[in-house]
Protein backbone atom coordinates (compact mmCIF):
# COMPACT_ATOMS: atom_id res chain seq x y z
CA UNK A 1 0.00 0.00 0.00
CA UNK A 2 2.89 2.25 -0.54
CA UNK A 3 2.03 3.42 -3.67
CA UNK A 4 -1.41 5.06 -2.47
CA UNK A 5 -1.09 8.90 -1.50
CA UNK A 6 -0.88 10.24 1.75
CA UNK A 7 -3.86 12.14 2.66
CA UNK A 8 -7.04 13.11 1.10
CA UNK A 9 -6.80 13.19 -2.80
CA UNK A 10 -7.45 16.36 -4.44
CA UNK A 11 -10.19 16.91 -5.87
CA UNK A 12 -10.54 19.96 -8.36
CA UNK A 13 -14.12 21.62 -8.55
CA UNK A 14 -14.47 24.47 -11.04
CA UNK A 15 -16.46 27.58 -9.87
CA UNK A 16 -18.74 29.16 -12.61
CA UNK A 17 -20.98 26.42 -13.91
CA UNK A 18 -20.61 23.84 -10.94
CA UNK A 19 -20.89 25.41 -7.95
CA UNK A 20 -21.93 29.33 -8.80
CA UNK A 21 -25.06 28.61 -11.35
CA UNK A 22 -23.67 31.36 -13.94
CA UNK A 23 -26.78 31.81 -15.55
CA UNK A 24 -25.53 35.44 -15.87
CA UNK A 25 -22.83 34.66 -17.29
CA UNK A 26 -19.04 36.76 -16.93
CA UNK A 27 -19.31 39.82 -15.66
CA UNK A 28 -15.47 40.06 -14.75
CA UNK A 29 -13.49 38.20 -11.86
CA UNK A 30 -14.57 39.79 -8.68
CA UNK A 31 -18.31 40.05 -9.89
CA UNK A 32 -20.81 36.98 -8.90
CA UNK A 33 -24.42 37.64 -9.17
CA UNK A 34 -26.22 34.35 -9.57
CA UNK A 35 -27.21 31.75 -7.16
CA UNK A 36 -25.55 28.29 -6.08
CA UNK A 37 -26.56 25.22 -8.99
CA UNK A 38 -28.90 23.23 -6.41
CA UNK A 39 -27.53 20.62 -4.05
CA UNK A 40 -23.97 22.98 -4.46
CA UNK A 41 -23.80 23.42 -1.29
CA UNK A 42 -24.21 20.38 0.74
CA UNK A 43 -22.18 18.98 -2.01
CA UNK A 44 -19.23 20.81 -1.44
CA UNK A 45 -19.33 20.48 2.62
CA UNK A 46 -19.71 16.71 2.26
CA UNK A 47 -16.88 16.26 -0.26
CA UNK A 48 -14.44 18.23 1.94
CA UNK A 49 -14.54 15.08 4.32
CA UNK A 50 -12.95 12.69 1.19
CA UNK A 51 -11.23 15.13 -0.32
CA UNK A 52 -8.99 17.84 -0.35
CA UNK A 53 -11.06 20.19 -2.46
CA UNK A 54 -10.16 23.05 -4.12
CA UNK A 55 -11.83 25.32 -6.25
CA UNK A 56 -10.15 26.44 -9.68
CA UNK A 57 -11.24 28.78 -11.96
CA UNK A 58 -10.80 31.52 -14.78
CA UNK A 59 -11.23 34.14 -11.52
CA UNK A 60 -8.78 32.35 -9.80
CA UNK A 61 -5.39 33.68 -11.33
CA UNK A 62 -7.13 37.18 -9.57
CA UNK A 63 -6.75 38.21 -6.11
CA UNK A 64 -9.93 39.76 -6.03
CA UNK A 65 -11.11 36.63 -8.08
CA UNK A 66 -10.27 34.47 -5.36
CA UNK A 67 -11.57 36.45 -2.57
CA UNK A 68 -14.78 36.85 -4.65
CA UNK A 69 -15.45 33.18 -4.73
CA UNK A 70 -14.81 32.65 -1.19
CA UNK A 71 -17.15 36.35 -0.02
CA UNK A 72 -20.00 34.09 -1.95
CA UNK A 73 -19.50 31.17 -0.37
CA UNK A 74 -19.40 32.64 2.81
CA UNK A 75 -22.73 34.66 2.03
CA UNK A 76 -24.84 31.43 0.39
CA UNK A 77 -24.09 29.06 3.27
CA UNK A 78 -25.09 32.01 5.77
CA UNK A 79 -28.60 32.31 3.65
CA UNK A 80 -29.27 28.56 3.50
CA UNK A 81 -28.14 28.08 7.18
CA UNK A 82 -30.56 30.59 7.95
CA UNK A 83 -33.33 29.37 6.29
CA UNK A 84 -36.19 28.06 9.30
CA UNK A 85 -35.66 24.30 7.72
CA UNK A 86 -32.09 24.71 8.77
CA UNK A 87 -32.73 24.53 12.31
CA UNK A 88 -34.73 20.89 11.90
CA UNK A 89 -32.37 17.97 12.79
CA UNK A 90 -31.86 16.11 9.54
CA UNK A 91 -31.11 18.90 7.54
CA UNK A 92 -27.87 19.10 6.22
CA UNK A 93 -28.07 22.15 7.45
CA UNK A 94 -28.07 21.36 10.80
CA UNK A 95 -25.51 18.73 10.74
CA UNK A 96 -23.34 20.86 8.87
CA UNK A 97 -23.43 23.57 12.11
CA UNK A 98 -23.54 20.96 14.61
CA UNK A 99 -20.45 19.44 13.47
CA UNK A 100 -18.92 22.58 14.69
CA UNK A 101 -21.41 23.63 17.05
CA UNK A 102 -20.27 25.64 20.60
CA UNK A 103 -22.85 27.45 22.12
CA UNK A 104 -25.96 29.56 21.06
CA UNK A 105 -26.93 32.09 19.21
CA UNK A 106 -27.74 29.78 16.17
CA UNK A 107 -26.54 32.90 14.12
CA UNK A 108 -22.73 32.81 15.71
CA UNK A 109 -22.99 28.73 15.22
CA UNK A 110 -23.23 29.80 11.34
CA UNK A 111 -20.33 31.92 11.02
CA UNK A 112 -18.16 29.78 12.95
CA UNK A 113 -19.35 26.56 10.86
CA UNK A 114 -18.59 28.57 7.70
CA UNK A 115 -15.19 29.53 8.75
CA UNK A 116 -14.34 26.44 9.51
CA UNK A 117 -15.57 25.02 6.24
CA UNK A 118 -13.56 27.76 4.39
CA UNK A 119 -10.83 27.26 5.96
CA UNK A 120 -11.04 23.28 4.67
CA UNK A 121 -11.18 24.19 1.16
CA UNK A 122 -8.16 25.76 -1.12
CA UNK A 123 -8.62 28.34 -3.74
CA UNK A 124 -5.12 28.02 -5.77
CA UNK A 125 -3.81 30.64 -8.61
CA UNK A 126 -3.11 27.67 -10.68
CA UNK A 127 -4.63 24.62 -11.78
CA UNK A 128 -3.70 21.72 -9.36
CA UNK A 129 -2.55 18.30 -9.98
CA UNK A 130 -5.88 16.70 -8.84
CA UNK A 131 -6.96 12.95 -8.45
CA UNK A 132 -10.27 14.36 -10.28
CA UNK A 133 -11.61 17.38 -11.64
CA UNK A 134 -15.48 18.64 -11.94
CA UNK A 135 -15.98 20.94 -14.84
CA UNK A 136 -18.81 21.88 -16.58
CA UNK A 137 -17.05 22.82 -19.75
CA UNK A 138 -14.56 19.43 -20.10
CA UNK A 139 -14.06 16.81 -21.68
CA UNK A 140 -13.33 12.83 -20.34
CA UNK A 141 -10.46 11.26 -22.58
CA UNK A 142 -10.99 7.38 -23.19
CA UNK A 143 -8.05 7.08 -25.11
CA UNK A 144 -10.30 7.98 -28.38
CA UNK A 145 -10.10 11.22 -29.64
CA UNK A 146 -13.50 12.67 -30.75
CA UNK A 147 -14.44 13.99 -33.77
CA UNK A 148 -13.68 17.87 -33.65
CA UNK A 149 -17.23 18.76 -35.16
CA UNK A 150 -19.33 16.72 -32.02
CA UNK A 151 -16.54 19.28 -30.01
CA UNK A 152 -17.78 22.47 -31.59
CA UNK A 153 -21.52 21.49 -31.01
CA UNK A 154 -20.34 21.15 -27.11
CA UNK A 155 -22.84 22.42 -24.57
CA UNK A 156 -22.80 22.89 -20.94
CA UNK A 157 -25.45 21.35 -18.91
CA UNK A 158 -27.16 24.78 -18.09
CA UNK A 159 -26.99 25.22 -21.67
CA UNK A 160 -29.04 22.65 -23.14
Amino acid sequence: MSGLPKGKPILCVDFDGVIHSYKSGWKGPRCIPDWPVPGALEWLWRATKAFDVQIYSSRSRYFGGRRAMKKWLKTWYRVDCALPSAKKVGSWQFSFIAETAFADPWEEEIEFAIRNLLRKIKFPTEKPAAFLSIDDRGYRFTGEFPVLEELLLFKPWNKK
